[in-house]
């Protein structure tokens, strides 16, 4: 089959399609001829040899969720059959024709969706209902503060947290992309090239839960914006890690602050996500409360491409690798 590799830690240009075999399924897992793959942030620092995890790059095959038809199930594999359907997570390997995936790491392709569209779904929901709704606890009437509104993680939380009854604001750094976000049901939208996100919010009240891919000088800003009980959720860190605050206002206002990565964690933790994330958000697609923003779509052969976009921070919405 063909597979984009990484041949060495660094830029877009280190991404090769090549030949290289086939994926034989382990008895728990399936084989999905792959007909799209969401393109994503940690794919960028994968390929730059800084995601966590990761080790060495060379020779890997990111992707972190795809669309597409199972040709092949493994021994033990009940739910699926040859034929289904599905969108799917995985921990590498999506941007070739075939991915052998968990079989519990599999939902089934929402009604009306194309490949496309279903593959912009699995790394962003999984991570948005466990950060934001498991780990955040967001409850309905709660505000939720999202940075990054017009990215993939931004445009899954805003719509998912306005579909459950609460309140969304969020920052972008254009004034295209706060109206887009409005669009998606946020209540405020804020440039953050042009205003500053915690006078605009604390004028407003302050928030509940804050998901945060920002870090360094956001830290400080985020805490003092939370509200007794609030919660700081921390996705990616994308300005240091590093950040200083006052430990006494976390102890005064019994602010929680947690955050996660998904890409280490155990199969069976996916599995039981994965079956959260059907029996709460896939009703909410059904319903058309919740809608793909597709961007921009490339050919396989094209991934340099798509990354040079991602990088450039110009989309709205998700990047997609399709195969033909």
């Amino acid at each position: 089959m063909q597979a984009i590799l990484i041949t060495a830690a660094g830029g877009p240009e280190k991404l090769q399609l090549q030949e290289v075999p086939t994926p034989t399924p382990a008895a728990q897992q399936v084989l999905v001829r792959v007909q799209a793959a969401g393109v994503n942030r940690p794919d960028v620092l994968m390929r730059q040899g800084k995601y966590a995890g990761a080790g060495d790059v060379a020779g890997m095959v990111p992707g972190l969720e795809i669309a597409g038809t199972i040709t092949e199930c493994g021994a033990d594999v009940i739910r699926w059959q040859p034929g289904d359907a599905v969108c799917a997570l995985l921990p590498a390997g999506g941007y070739a024709e075939y991915a052998a995936v968990d079989a519990g790491h599999c939902l089934p392709l929402p009604d009306g969706w194309s490949f496309a569209e279903a593959a912009s779904l699995p790394e962003t929901v999984f991570t948005v209902w466990h950060n934001v709704f498991e780990r955040g606890a967001l409850q309905p009437g709660e505000t939720l503060l999202v940075h990054g509104g017009s990215s993939g993680i931004g445009i899954t939380a805003v719509q998912l947290a306005h579909a459950l009854g609460s309140r969304v604001a969020a920052t972008a750094g254009t004034e295209a992309k706060c109206d887009a976000v409005r669009a998606l049901g946020a209540e405020w939208a804020i440039n953050y090239k042009e205003e500053d996100f915690e006078q605009v919010l604390h004028a407003a009240g302050g928030v509940d839960v804050v998901l945060d891919m920002i870090g360094g000088d956001y830290t400080p800003k985020n805490l003092r914006l939370l509200r007794p009980d609030g919660r700081l959720v921390f996705i990616n860190a994308m300005q240091g890690a590093r950040g200083e605050f006052n430990a006494l206002e976390v102890m005064q206002r019994r602010l929680t602050i947690t955050g996660s990565t998904l890409r280490p964690r155990s199969t069976e933790f996916k599995a039981s996500l994965a079956a959260a994330v059907e029996r709460h958000v896939w009703p909410l697609l059904a319903a058309g409360q919740f809608r793909p923003v597709i961007y921009r779509t490339f050919a396989l052969a094209e991934a340099q491409q798509a990354h040079e976009l991602m990088e450039s921070s110009e989309h709205i919405g998700k990047i997609v690798l399709t195969i033909d």
